[in-house]
């Protein structure tokens, strides 16, 4: 599980747009309860060099973000990005092509507000272009018309006071990188323009007043009051959970390949009546394991690098992965079969089964190897509140075992070490959560001894549909999407 969504607490649409007489401004309407928001900047409507602008605002708690980076559910600052993603919301009018949205933090507190009309601007309300809060929060007047925005660069890194994406055909969607913003408010501070009073979106400063004279009507996008399960903005966290432990993906060194890939991962996994917790005496420190040929055997000598410190050493120096779960890596040069056995130097807290160490080979041909997938224990329905963990089995399509091999041998699948899920609802394709094979490999498959496999959580999906799991592997630099389609229902 490497996805989590946290949708918006509270958004509006703030405008001086004219109301229908193109008379007066509706500075003082409110738009919080509408299901879409929208950004514009219209030139000469009312007047030969009258302009009007609209913004968003959109605020996201960070209390469940921080709950589960608590609990550990994503990881700690450094190993995860936070996108906000806003959806296009289509309509009958022309949309701005050629624009750049900004994104930029509120510097004070505003009120959501329950106006409705987008049209001819009859709720008034708060927030609005000139007040961003209530006379219950004590009539706060926005510093400058249009909101108030944070103007310094982010403590977490951004080096800018705005985040930006641009639009060629005006009906994407939003979705900007904003971890430094979302470290910020997770980090807390007394500086209360740092504070978390969300984001406002809208155009960038030479396309929102109109310089070159021409009009970018409209850009609407689906705010949190939508019906659309998949279209309310949110805050998407991201990040890399593949676990690939080399148990059954063990190689002898060799000059074949280079350093990197000369190492092997081995992971400990400390259940405690079912559950993952940390060893009283390591807890998030470091952790031995050494490799023996035979049990009962001597330590055998490794070479240097990554866990070894010096040539010869007998000791791998592990560390903590995630509550209950630690990992070493190191080169082999001996045995062809070890046991791993992981200890703190005088306590030993687990043996491993054999491992059977491979042996890399260079080839006369080019292979151009093709797949076919399995999920060997996939269920017809899950519950929307389960997180489920799929199993995977694939071998190569030509694969053509011995008479001897399918009477004696419980077939054992191949390691795909570079392979990536999506999922797709299934009665219109809409693609739930697309392949993540870009930096982020939050859709990655993990693997260990037995066999590949990810996990999903099943509130990321809406209850009452059929969805379809497919995969897509990177074989010699290259992705190729396999055909299998694996359906499912959530209740």
């Amino acid at each position: 599980m490497s996805i989590k969504r946290y949708f918006a607490a509270k958004d509006t649409t703030i405008t001086n747009a004219f109301k229908a007489t193109l008379a007066t401004r509706g500075t003082g309407s409110n738009m919080g309860a509408s299901d879409v928001s929208e950004v514009f900047s219209i030139y000469g409507q009312s007047t030969s060099a009258s302009l009007e602008k609209s913004r968003i605002l959109t605020q996201f708690s960070t209390t469940n973000i921080q709950t589960d980076r608590t609990a550990g559910t994503i990881p700690a600052s450094g190993s995860v990005n936070f996108y906000l993603r806003l959806y296009n919301a289509k309509h009958a009018f022309t949309v701005p092509r050629d624009m750049i949205l900004m994104v930029q933090a509120v510097s004070r507190s505003w009120d959501e507000g329950t106006g409705l009309d987008m049209e001819d601007y009859t709720n008034s309300g708060y927030a609005n272009w000139e007040f961003a809060s209530s006379a219950s929060s004590g009539e706060v007047v926005w510093t400058t018309e249009g909101g108030d925005f944070h103007t310094g660069s982010y403590v977490a890194g951004s080096t800018l006071p705005f985040f930006s994406q641009s639009f060629s055909k005006g009906t994407e969607d939003l979705e900007v990188n904003v971890t430094p913003l979302v470290e910020e408010w997770l980090a807390g501070t007394s500086d209360a323009a740092r504070q978390n009073y969300g984001v406002g979106v809208f155009l960038t400063s030479s396309q929102e007043n109109c310089e070159e004279k021409s009009s970018f009507y409209t850009k609407k996008f689906f705010a949190r009051g939508t019906g659309f399960f998949y279209r309310q903005p949110c805050i998407e966290a991201r990040w890399d959970s593949a676990t690939k432990d080399d148990a059954r993906n063990f190689y002898l060194s060799s000059s074949l390949a280079g350093a990197a890939d000369n190492l092997n991962t081995l992971y400990l996994y400390n259940y405690v009546r079912g559950q993952l917790k940390n060893i009283p005496d390591i807890g998030t420190s470091t952790i031995l394991l050494s490799a023996y040929g035979t049990l009962g055997g001597p330590k055998i000598t490794l070479p240097a690098g990554s866990g070894v410190v010096s040539a010869g050493d007998t000791n791998v120096t592990g560390g903590y992965v995630k509550t209950g779960v630690y990992s070493a890596s190191f080169a082999h040069t001996g045995a062809t079969t070890i046991y791993p056995v992981w200890h703190d130097g005088l306590t030993e807290y687990h043996t491993g089964s054999a491992i059977t160490v491979k042996t890399l080979l260079g080839s006369n041909i080019n292979p151009n190897p093709r797949y076919v997938t399995n999920i060997t224990n996939l269920k017809s329905k899950y519950d929307n509140d389960e997180v489920a963990r799929f199993r995977l089995y694939a071998r190569q399509k030509d694969w053509n075992p011995t008479i001897y091999t399918k009477a004696t041998s419980v077939i054992q699948g191949e390691i795909i070490e570079s392979g990536y899920y999506k999922v797709v609802r299934v009665v219109d394709e809409f693609e739930v959560i697309p392949y993540g094979t870009g930096s982020d490999n939050h859709t990655q498959v993990s693997f260990d001894a037995s066999g590949s496999y990810f996990d999903l959580e099943m509130s990321l999906l809406e209850t009452g549909y059929a969805y379809g799991i497919k995969f897509v592997y990177n074989v010699n630099g290259a992705y190729h999407e396999q055909p299998e389609v694996f359906k499912f229902r959530v209740e």
